[in-house]
Parts: structure tokens; sequence; C-alpha cells
């Protein structure tokens, strides 16, 4: 029998991360012939570890064999950037960032019309010395009639949801035709025709000579071409091996520290736990204030429309929502979800070319943008991406007392205990006086949940809560936010997952192409399935 050929080889590394280190004397190793999938708990070390296999996180020491490249080529002479695709949460956030400055550039030189485009994006994961080929546009045509984004390469990035853009940064991954795709969280906001299209798509980049590598929360995301997975936790590698091997509800368990119930259908994994009792909310953490002298209409769109070069995003758009309501808003990527959302929290000036009413007031009557977001707390991709203070995570809890980017007053000993009683609510006391910058992604989203709850918002808008949450996680904000959505804050729920609707939801508005589908209560507009 022959020996397996290896590909990559991680060979007793320790990784270096700020002032600390993880992964001591780590081992892994990737065969010419696998796929694999990481998994592990929320801030285990996941995203660190593979960001080290391009040179992303320095080595303390022990060293990365890129086999592919030649038995003897490792990190420190690998052209890794060259061979190796990544695409993760941060390479959006750093993109944002760029597109941020560039804008502010434009408009100082009163270039408004020349935003970055899709297509921009993608080109330029090719060298910036580069000419552009015809076989260069060929092979974006492909990759673009690949991930079913033809249309959107004309459009600017600033117009695009996060689904969008997680398929537009693939897009330029695999531009450079890499030797090794890495993929982190790469299903996260997706609606479901977008994640089974991106399954095909990742399926045959797997019938390739492309080895894959998907860092995953959500069980059903392990695709079946997967061959072995390798779990980590507390920052080590805890366990890895053949998929079959591994994956056991034992396994599972212990990787998460609760009990858990592994269930397997056509292929597809899933999990399912015990149900625990639901607490109510302490009353004692919800302020009255807020909620005086609140209108019973809390907002009303009137034949709203929205619109970029001629690309209408929102269409005649009439809906109400009031007082002891629940919202939940449903539809395809680019659908108008999130600008729905944008018009509320006054982050799209169009809001003010329309008839919109927040709270009983008219926009564009003379309110602040502050007094609009004084009623409102909100949990999404868009502000974890514009939230890059770095501070710690208890200050960025405090900073949702003022509706701040940062935190520029002291709380007050009142304000105090009320974070300290939403950290012992969310069980977050572990990570809440730890760097912000520091978390992972969906320890940045619990920190979010919080700071939108401190003030008692008379509206919680929550856009894809359980973003990057892991499986014990993802249970716990579901619970509380069911919680809250039995208390005097009315909920605005958005989300791609069927099985995320809450209980507490009393309404959906569904919208495709900006226009509404059906409105009205939840079991008008969504019948339950019929028991067989």
């Amino acid at each position: 029998m022959s020996k397996k050929r290896p590909f990559l080889t991680v060979d007793n590394a320790t990784l270096r991360l700020q002032d600390r280190t993880i992964l001591q004397n780590s081992s892994w190793q990737i065969h010419a012939d696998e796929h694999w999938a990481i998994l592990g708990p929320n801030g285990a070390g996941k995203s660190t570890f593979v960001r080290s296999l391009w040179g992303g996180v320095p080595l303390r020491s022990g060293r990365i064999l890129f086999n592919f490249l030649g038995s003897e080529t490792d990190l420190s002479s690998a052209p890794q950037r060259d061979t190796i695709g990544y695409v993760s949460f941060e390479t959006h956030q750093v993109l944002m960032e760029h597109e941020g400055i560039q804008e502010d550039l434009r408009a100082f030189a009163s270039k408004n019309d020349e935003g970055t485009t899709a297509r921009d994006v993608i080109f330029s994961g090719l060298p910036a010395d580069r000419t552009l080929s015809s076989s260069d546009q060929k092979r974006c045509a492909e990759i673009a009639d690949l991930l079913s984004i033809q249309p959107l390469l004309h459009r600017g990035i600033t117009s695009l949801s996060t689904g969008e853009m997680r398929k537009v940064l693939i897009a330029r991954a695999l531009m450079k035709s890499p030797k090794l795709l890495i993929l982190d969280e790469p299903f996260d906001g997706l609606d479901e025709a977008s994640r089974q299209t991106l399954r095909e798509s990742i399926h045959r980049l797997m019938a390739s000579a492309l080895r894959v590598v998907l860092v995953v929360h959500r069980l059903e995301e392990i695709l079946p071409p997967i061959t072995h997975l390798l779990f980590v936790r507390d920052g080590q590698l805890f366990m890895q091996g053949p998929k079959d091997e591994i994956l056991t509800s034992e396994n599972i368990s212990r990787l998460y520290g609760c009990q858990l119930r592994l269930e397997k259908e056509d292929g597809t994994y899933r999990v399912s736990y015990e149900t625990e009792k639901k607490e109510p909310i302490d009353s004692g953490l919800l302020s009255e204030e807020v909620h005086q002298d609140l209108p019973e209409t809390l907002i009303e769109m009137r034949d709203t429309t929205v619109q970029y070069d001629g690309h209408v995003v929102l269409d005649g758009l009439n809906w109400v929502m009031r007082r002891g309501e629940n919202w939940a808003i449903l539809g395809p990527n680019g659908s108008g979800k999130s600008t729905i959302l944008r018009l509320i929290l006054g982050e799209n000036l169009q809001g003010y070319a329309n008839q919109i009413t927040l709270f009983g007031k008219r926009k564009g009557t003379g309110e602040s943008l502050w007094e609009i977001r004084e009623r409102i707390g909100a949990v999404s991709s868009e502000l974890q991406i514009q939230y890059r203070k770095k501070m710690s995570a208890y200050d960025v809890i405090a900073s949702g007392f003022y509706d701040s980017i940062g935190l520029y007053q002291y709380p007050t000993t009142e304000e105090k205990e009320i974070v300290d009683r939403w950290i012992q609510t969310l069980h977050i006391e572990d990570i809440a006086h730890r760097p912000y910058h520091h978390l992972s992604y969906g320890q940045k989203r619990l920190i979010l949940l919080a700071r939108a709850m401190v003030k008692s918002p008379a509206l919680l808008i929550v856009d894809e809560p359980c973003h990057g949450l892991d499986i014990p996680n993802r249970k716990r904000v579901l619970e509380i936010l069911e919680r809250i959505g039995h208390t005097q804050t009315n909920l605005l729920y958005v989300t791609n997952h069927r099985d995320e609707i809450l209980d507490c939801i009393t309404h959906v508005i569904r919208i495709h192409k900006g226009k509404v589908l059906s409105q009205g209560r939840k079991e008008e507009v969504l019948p339950k399935p019929v028991q067989a």
C-alpha cells in the first residue's frame, strides 16, 4: 500500500497572537486527496489557525511546509499569498474600511460617481502590476457564472448585501487559481438559494485539483465531499481524523462542553439539544423611560423607493409596524432587507426623500441622527464592520448608552450596574474585560447584543444575530431574543434561516427584488407545514 502524498504540513507550530501564544506545538497534515472542515467554540482559535497558513499570523516556533510547491518549501520562502485563496469576515472588513477612505477622497475631489464595483474587487485578486488579458476577462466571466453573481459585476460594493459581498470575495480568491482555498464561514449571510448555489460551486471545486478547507459553525455546512475534520478548543488542536470517525454525538458534546445529539439525514448532519426552561428577562434590566409616550405606530413607510444608478433596491414599499408587534423581514440576498434597516437607522440619505415616519415623527422634519437612534438598539454585520475602535469589550457595551462608536464619557454607577447585569444575563463574563479587537467574530456579536440592550430600546433591530456563533452561543442568543420579544422592547428581526424565526415573532414581511411579496401575521404569511 503506497503512502499518502502530503499536500500541506503544519509541523510542531506555535502561533503568536498579539502578546500571547496559542496552538502550542500543534501538528496537522493535509494529504493530496483530502478536504477538511474545522469546527470549534467561539474564540477557540480556528480563524487564527487558518490565517497562519498564508502568513497572516506569525509563527513563534515550528514550521509550515507547502508540500504542493516542493517538499522543502516552507512558510518563510513560499509565495503563499499567490497559491492560497482566503476569504473571511476580516477580508470583508478590510475591504470596506478601504472603500470608506476612498469614498472620502472621491467626495473631496467631487468624483462621487467612481465607486469601486464588484468587478473591480474580483480583478484585485490579481497582481497590481499585471495588465488584464482576454484570458483574465474570460476567467472572471467563468467564476461569475460558477457563483451566479453576473448581475452584481457592475454594481458598487457599498450597495451590496453582506451575502452578496461574500460571493464577490470568493470570486476574487479564485481569480489567482489557488492550490488551496480557505473559506472561513462562507455561508454566513447567504439566503437558502445562495447557500445551495455555493454548496454546488464548492462541490465542483473539490472535484478539481484544488484542496478546500472550510471553517464552519453549523454541522449542516459540512459538505459531503469533506473527508476529514479538525476540532479546535481552548487554543489547541483538540481532535482530528476522518469525518465518519470523528463526527459523533460524544465528540461534538466534548468539543462544545454541553450535551448535544448528532443526527444525519441524506448525508447532511444536524445537531439538537434539550430545551431548557426559559426564565423571563429581569424587569429591572428594562427602563420604563424609553417606552413612555411611545406612539401606536413605530414605523411607517409609504411608497418608499430607493435606487442607485438606475438600479431599484426598494420599489414602492408600503409597510407599518405598530407597538406590541415583533416583525421578521425575510427575502433573498439583494432583496432590500438591509436597505430597510439602513433607512430606519438613518444610514441611507434617500430616507429623507421618502415618506418615512419613525416613532410618530416624519423623517426630515428636523430630528437628528441621535434622536432617531435614542430608542433603537441594533445588532448587525454592518455595525460590526464599523466598530474598529481598540477598546475593552466592557466599554463597547457601555457605549450603547450613547449610541457612539467608541466611549467618550465614562458610564455612571447606575449604567455600570446595568452593563454588569447584561453581561451576567448573556453569560459573557469571560470575555467582557478583554480587548474587543482581540475577540473572535462570534464573541463580538455577543458583545454587540449586550451593547444594544443596555439602554432598554423601544425597538431592537437584529440582522442575522447568529452570524459567526457556535452551537451553544446560537442557542443562547435565540433564547435571549425570545425572552426579549416578550418584553416592552419590539423586535425587528432579519434572518436567512427559517429555523431561526422566533416564536415571539408576530408578523412577517417577505420581499423580493425590492417588492413586497406578502405581509401580515406570521401564521398567515408562513403557515406551518402539514405534519405527515
